[in-house]
């Protein structure tokens, strides 16, 4: 630990490169929650030892880690971090991916799937995993610094972007939110706040264009 009390963290293999880059030279590992303690109380709350394992090995594996911005959601965690898992046998069970950085109308959330997203009235997974989070942010950050032109587009226009021409970059896992490839132009669609409010008008697209090369090499 250094004398700030963080730490470079040591990124899962199960990220591409880029993404275990970007975390490695952006990130910190903060002090993390520690769940053990907490078990018991959990269980007397009637909380399933299964959903208190979800939390323990979120918190092995992301617990503490702080990232740059992402560039919607405002940011989204500040800092990757659970706590008391909600829900019930019925409906599922979901547990907070860490606090955001303002306030907002929803809160980040591991879904009953192992998914990440954003709940409010209801849920909306936009991506399949954590990493898929991760990915999209490392993304994002290695495509602003690349591109020479940046177009963002709101509310219908987002649903006439022709994309026939682009590939998905499948290791985002977008559910909701996805990024598209093309020659030298990368597209991030984010349509997760849009559902997750009833908002239509919150649709929203990056367009990052004249990548070049740097366009490919995102893996």
């Amino acid at each position: 630990m250094t004398k700030h009390g963080s730490c470079a963290p040591r990124a899962p293999e199960t990220l591409s490169r880029r993404a275990q880059r970007f975390l490695e030279v952006h990130g910190l590992l903060l002090p993390r929650l520690d769940v053990e303690p907490h078990r018991e109380e959990w269980l007397r709350y009637g909380i399933p030892s299964v959903q208190i394992d979800r939390v323990a090995a979120f918190q092995k594996r992301w617990g503490g880690i702080a990232l740059p911005p992402s560039p919607f959601y405002e940011g989204g965690p500040r800092i990757l971090d659970a706590d008391v898992p909600e829900g019930s046998a019925d409906e599922g069970w979901w547990f907070p991916a860490g606090d955001g950085r303002v306030s907002m109308a929803y809160g980040f959330m591991i879904g009953p799937d192992g998914d990440f997203g954003i709940h409010a009235d209801r849920w909306t997974s936009l991506h399949a995993g954590v990493d898929g989070w991760v990915e999209s942010l490392a993304l994002a950050h290695h495509a602003a610094f690349w591109s020479q032109s940046i177009t963002k587009i709101t509310g219908c226009a987002v649903d006439d972007l022709d994309l026939d021409s682009y590939e998905p970059v499948p290791e985002v896992q977008g559910i909701t939110d996805n990024w598209w490839r093309g020659r030298d132009t990368l597209i991030a669609v984010y349509r997760g706040e849009a559902e997750c409010l009833a908002a239509p008008e919150c649709r929203t697209a990056h367009i990052y264009r004249e990548l070049g090369d740097w366009c490919r090499s995102t893996t």
